[in-house]
């Protein structure tokens, strides 16, 4: 394990021109300042509140979708904008995404991310009870706006604090993510049911798990920095300001795309992948299993993609592999959909570990937390907003051929350019390097 480590320090480890915060330097007997490591309690409050902000940020969209024939008797809510509720939150991600690494140069990452698990906790608590469909739009919309900036600002912080372990911890981060996304799936109508079978505790009680977030990043507050804290060997660098132009980079509009792929072809297959298989002549309940089986891939997956990419100096073998792996999963799809049911989510569940790739190759591409902060945003408030026609284009195909041949294609179609610009952005370069040409 420590040979791991050290090797990933080694590949990941970059100079960067921007000064320490002064939480990370300490006075030097004869006077200036000299870097100090961060005290052991404060990384790892660091550490749990990376994990316990990760939790968060899925639970609000799979909770709803596990009890949304509750919700829509319960309001009265129309087929139609039922549907549109797929869309929502890649739109919201993209609008408010693009507004983190503002907010975080004023006031810290921290204080942001802190924030963000406040507005998922009030929104969720609140949604339930509000009584009307744009009530209940309004208050998802306070939850995933605080999602929002915990998805941009979590490479940040990753790049701040751990430098030289970005894709352990960026391997951390998913795992718990992915986890949040399939415990709330799978949990949310036991925990229904159990709460007297009334829908709206049911879907506030992971309220309580977003509260719960809040608390590491308090003692943090204070902590403004967006560069990656030196190692204790290195000099403090004078602080240099800069102005990137990241749409002149060409890395950055690869890895954007290729966000947007992955999302769309996630969301697809969180929204639609169950009907496939009921389709098919699958038992309902089987077919949540199915679901889950593709989501949970991501559990232990997120945690190894990571690591492997940060050891090697272009990540598109793993793109090609993952795509690979979806191309196959949609043509059992379409070939034998029920006989191979299982192997086909377990293919769909391998490939939507683009989303830890993609997460870890923003880490890589820049050498600078203030860098990471704008291409984490640029990248996914861009690939956000690419991925919201597809699961509503998967559902007017579905439901104009009658069948699932024509969707099926549009998923595999969509595989070979995400393979090809995934290429593209696992190239070793930085997005500074790139702007400034």
């Amino acid at each position: 394990m420590m040979d791991l480590m050290a090797s990933e320090e080694a590949r990941t480890t970059t100079p960067t021109t921007e000064r320490p915060p002064a939480a990370t330097t300490a006075p030097r007997k004869g006077g200036g300042a000299s870097p100090a490591s961060p005290s052991a309690w404060t990384m790892r409050l660091v550490v749990a509140g990376i994990m316990l902000s990760a939790l968060n940020l899925r639970p609000a969209i799979t909770s709803a979708g596990a009890l949304l024939e509750e919700i829509r008797h319960g309001l009265g809510m129309s087929g139609g904008v039922a549907g549109l509720l797929t869309s929502v939150p890649p739109f919201c991600f993209a609008v408010f995404g693009g507004m983190a690494p503002r907010l975080a140069r004023r006031v810290g990452p921290a204080a942001v991310v802190c924030a963000g698990m406040a507005a998922i906790s009030a929104g969720l608590l609140i949604r339930p009870y509000a009584g009307s469909t744009p009530a209940f739009l309004a208050a998802s919309a306070l939850a995933l706006m605080g999602i929002a900036v915990g998805n941009v600002l979590m490479p940040v912080i990753v790049k701040r604090w751990f430098p030289d372990r970005v894709g352990s911890m960026t391997g951390l981060y998913s795992m718990a993510l992915a986890f949040g996304t399939s415990s709330a799936a799978a949990l949310t109508v036991p925990l229904t049911g159990a709460l007297g079978g009334n829908w709206q505790p049911g879907l506030a009680v992971w309220a309580a798990l977003a509260a719960l977030a809040v608390l590491p990043w308090l003692p943090l507050l204070r902590d403004r920095g967006t560069a990656p804290a030196p190692a204790a060997h290195e000099p403090a660098r004078e602080e240099r300001p800069t102005t990137l132009r990241i749409t002149r980079s060409r890395t950055a509009w690869a890895l954007a795309v290729f966000f947007g792929l992955q999302a769309t072809a996630a969301y697809i297959a969180m929204g639609w992948m169950a009907q496939i298989f009921r389709d098919a002549g699958v038992p309902a309940g089987q077919a949540g299993v199915l679901l889950a089986v593709t989501m949970v891939m991501g559990v232990p997956l997120a945690f190894v993609i990571p690591r492997v990419a940060t050891r090697l100096p272009h990540q598109g073998p793993i793109v090609l592999v993952l795509g690979v792996c979806g191309l196959a999963g949609y043509a059992g799809l379409y070939l034998a959909p029920a006989a191979g049911a299982w192997a086909w989510a377990v293919l769909i569940g391998v490939s939507n570990c683009a989303f830890p790739l993609a997460l870890t190759m923003v880490g890589m591409r820049a050498r600078t937390g203030a860098g990471v902060a704008q291409l984490s945003a640029f990248a996914q408030s861009t690939g956000y907003l690419i991925s919201i026609p597809g699961p509503l284009l998967v559902g007017v195909l579905y439901q104009g051929s009658g069948g699932w041949g024509l969707p099926i294609a549009l998923m595999s179609a969509l595989m070979v350019p995400q393979m090809a610009v995934g290429c593209l952005a696992g190239r070793d370069r930085t997005v500074e390097d790139e702007a400034a040409r």
